[in-house]
């Protein structure tokens, strides 16, 4: 028996390879008052997907996903300008599912609301 998904889940590719970025440690949190609080962490596994991070379900409020993409690309040996990728969104719906997307480069990185 696998276990339920997430409410939060992330997929992070690294654009410059056109491949998904295994290895990255990635953090979710909270804000409860202004104070983030740590509420899973986790590492991208071979597809760069994390569906097994955090609660089934999460209360409406304000999350933040962290990357620390450093460690990743020092993995690779390259050097980057970012050293961490913070993205910090609204969860108003409490039913709905959140995939927090991360496209990634040494130089630049997006995201969108994923399905």
């Amino acid at each position: 028996m696998t276990a339920a998904r997430s409410h939060v889940t992330t997929h992070v590719l690294d654009a410059t390879i056109g491949h998904p970025a295994a290895g990255v440690p990635v953090i979710l949190e909270h804000d409860d008052l202004g104070n983030w609080v740590m509420l899973a962490s986790a590492e991208t596994d071979a597809d760069g997907r994390v569906e097994h991070f955090g609660p089934e379900a999460l209360p409406a409020g304000r999350y933040r996903v962290t990357f620390d993409t450093a460690t990743y690309f020092h993995e690779q040996e390259i050097k980057a300008f970012y050293p961490e990728v913070h993205i910090v969104f609204e969860l108003s719906d409490p039913a709905a599912h959140y995939h927090v997307p991360l496209l990634l480069s040494p130089f630049a990185y997006s995201t969108y609301r994923g399905s």
